[in-house]
């Protein structure tokens, strides 16, 4: 858990200052803080542990955990080390200190592939300062998202403003809809790391026992919530007008536009959570214990490091898959000389666009059974049950929203842009960064244009959602995306909380994690985008 007492976050903020002086002063007021507590317990401390393997006073135990976290991941050499030594005596003095618990910040992606925060070019490294300093944490998300630093560099500039700048929404709002939002995807990670940021920017902590003890401007978001984040075409500007024509705690089109953007936000965000297999942060629960290391709760590869089974997994899949990369490379290059050659007619096109989104609905999402949310978690929202549904098995139709009709470029933009200023420009540059990100590579190869594969991804996706581009030949995405792969980007982005390690190993035997990583980032965008295209269309329609 975050350390909640309001005196001592002065002293941890201290530690993301880039002054190495203010840096030593935060350290040695932190140093005192916790000796003094240790010294006040040490008398009653028994002799031998107790079952439990926690210290007796819980409040040492959360600043302990917060060590560990910072001596692990603080971006500052000279605090991870302070850290360090400090947890260091504290257990000479007979009281036992926490230890992670787990490989890193993935569950898919071998710990040693995740930049070290100690190894990382000047670039990255002043990103990650920056994270840290507004958060007082470099969060497992943006280590994995550290494969690609362009990008981390949008998307924490842009989900800096949407928590912590100045918009219409008070802080401690901002969080609790992030929190409203994880929670329909039953994403603990990002629920816990709400809950601690909602305490500490003053929240009120019986909101946390469920939506219903919450007030009743943000109960009325529920449904809202519901639609968007399962079945975003139902949308309508009735459920808009719902909550800005409430007679009582009624809603300003500004606060809408940043609810709105702050939902699909943490739905995505859940998705890219989900299909990168992320842990709990080390600080918070889960991510941590007090119970001695034992043999027994260890495999042996547990012991090499965690990743001893990976590269045989790996060799197997690539002698298995020999060749997936050339024949995925020659399916484009033969798709780039039939576009050449001849073009299909509109009806056609269309066709082809029909198809493949009724072909989408069919896809399985996984074999599990339905996953059942936590009370712990199903407590911020309503109506458990409301999901994502193949609405093609129950006759059902999800109709097409033609991008013609309705653009992020020429209508969601400007509309976002004029009532939350500079949060428009944010995420188109967010959502141009991941659709044309490229390094010219496919696995091993070199000096490959991928743009043919990421815009097939991305209207996959899209079309999922009903989305249809009038100038792009559906025919392509049946070429380039294989079953298991298309299984993965339909769970990942309709159902992230069924997605498993083995389906995250079963597209692209033969790509790096990086470039997984990057698919996960064209997925988390395409879903928000698809999301916000439908809200605000719905927007619109109340407004004209």
């Amino acid at each position: 858990m975050e350390v909640q007492d309001q005196e001592s976050l002065g002293r941890w903020d201290g530690l993301g200052s880039r002054d190495a002086t203010t840096r030593n002063e935060a350290m040695e007021n932190i140093c005192q803080e916790v000796m003094r507590k240790v010294e006040a317990i040490k008398p009653m401390a028994p002799t031998s542990p107790p079952a439990s393997g926690s210290p007796p006073n819980s409040d040492l135990n959360d600043i302990l955990a917060h060590l560990l976290m910072l001596s692990k991941r603080c971006p500052f050499e000279d605090v991870r080390e302070r850290c360090l030594r400090l947890l260091q005596a504290v257990q000479d003095l007979g009281i036992r200190i926490p230890r992670p618990i787990g490989n890193g910040p993935s569950r898919f992606i071998p710990e040693k592939e995740i930049l070290k925060v100690s190894k990382v070019d000047t670039r990255t490294q002043s990103i990650f300062e920056d994270a840290f300093a507004a958060l007082g944490r470099l969060d497992n998300i943006s280590l994995v998202m550290g494969f690609h630093p362009q990008y981390l560099e949008s998307f924490l500039r842009t989900q800096h403003y949407l928590l912590q700048m100045d918009g219409p929404l008070s802080l401690h709002y901002r969080h609790y809809i992030g929190i409203m939002a994880a929670a329909r995807h039953q994403c603990s990670y990002l629920v816990n790391l709400h809950v601690n940021d909602f305490l500490q920017v003053g929240g009120d902590p019986k909101w946390l026992k469920g939506l219903d003890e919450a007030p009743q401007k943000l109960q009325q978001l529920g449904e809202l919530n519901k639609i968007l984040a399962h079945r975003p075409w139902l949308l309508t500007k009735e459920h808009m007008e719902r909550l800005l024509k409430a007679e009582e705690h009624s809603w300003s089109l500004a606060e809408v536009i940043h609810a709105v953007v702050l939902l699909t936000h943490y739905h995505s965000l859940a998705s890219f959570t989900f299909g990168c297999g992320i842990t709990p942060e080390i600080h918070c629960d889960g991510g941590h214990t007090f119970r001695p290391p034992s043999l027994s709760q260890y495999c042996v590869c547990d012991i090499a490091n965690g990743n001893g089974h990976a590269f045989h997994d790996d060799y197997l899949g690539n002698q298995e898959m020999c060749g997936e990369v050339e024949v995925l490379m020659e399916r484009m290059k033969q798709l780039q000389e039939c576009r050449d050659d001849e073009e299909a007619s509109q009806e056609e096109m269309a066709t082809r666009f029909e198809r493949e989104k009724t072909e989408s609905m069919l896809v399985v999402t996984a074999e599990d059974e339905e996953c059942v949310p936590s009370r712990d978690i199903s407590r911020h929202f309503e109506d458990p049950s409301y999901g994502y549904k193949d609405f093609s098995r129950r006759g059902e139709h999800v109709p097409t929203f033609r991008v013609q009709d309705y653009s992020w470029e020429d209508h969601g933009f400007s509309l976002v842009n004029r009532l939350y200023p500079d949060v428009g420009q944010m995420l188109d540059e967010k959502f141009q960064m991941a659709y044309n990100l490229t390094y010219n590579t496919m696995a091993t190869h070199k000096d490959v244009d991928t743009s043919m594969l990421r815009r097939a991804i991305w209207n996959y996706i899209h079309c999922m959602f009903g989305i249809r581009y009038d100038d792009y030949d559906y025919g392509e995405i049946n070429q380039l995306l294989d079953r298991s792969f298309k299984i993965y980007i339909k769970t990942m982005v309709c159902c992230p909380e069924k997605t498993t390690k083995r389906m995250y190993e079963s597209f692209w035997r033969q790509f790096q994690h990086s470039e997984k990583v990057h698919v996960n980032l064209l997925l988390m965008e395409a879903r928000m985008q698809a999301e916000l295209l439908y809200a605000l269309r719905a927007i619109t329609r109340y407004m004209t």
